[in-house]
């Protein structure tokens, strides 16, 4: 599961300089105050990418391998099924961040706790994924996998 969080530069002045200090924390305490490439790091000034919509805002790129906590404006769950939580929707997020120090590299991840719809918004691309059962075959119990 993962998800680009928009952070407006004005609105959210305050948010992105909590989210700033504690990557400088996690950079000088945990990796030791080593160099980042601004692309090892989950928050990113969208002014310095070519994303329609980012201009004016900072990017945060949080992930989790398991489902997050997902959740409607009344704090009722929702399901992937509910498709309510989309591309440009507007959302509280609760993320952690983490110091990445391993054969893999040295970078700050986010990790996605929960999310929370805030309201509606112009949705990003052309929408989910178009695939329907129909656009497979019934293969039934045939164990025979010739391509």
């Amino acid at each position: 599961y993962e998800a680009t969080l928009l952070l407006s530069k004005s609105e959210h002045a305050s948010a992105i300089e909590q989210i700033q200090a504690a990557v400088k924390s996690k950079i000088a305490n945990d990796l030791k105050g080593a160099k980042l490439a601004a692309d090892k790091i989950c928050l990113r000034d969208g002014d310095e990418v070519e994303y329609e919509g980012y201009e004016g805002h900072m990017s945060l790129k949080a992930a989790n391998k398991k489902r997050p906590l997902v959740l409607n404006k009344d704090k009722t769950p929702l399901t992937e099924d509910d498709n309510v939580i989309y591309g440009g929707c507007y959302v509280n997020a609760i993320v952690e961040l983490w110091a990445q120090n391993n054969e893999y590299g040295k970078r700050i991840n986010a990790n996605l706790l929960g999310v929370q719809f805030v309201r509606d918004g112009e949705s990003f691309g052309a929408g989910g994924v178009s695939a329907t059962t129909d656009d497979f075959d019934d293969l039934g119990g045939d164990d025979d996998f010739s391509f």
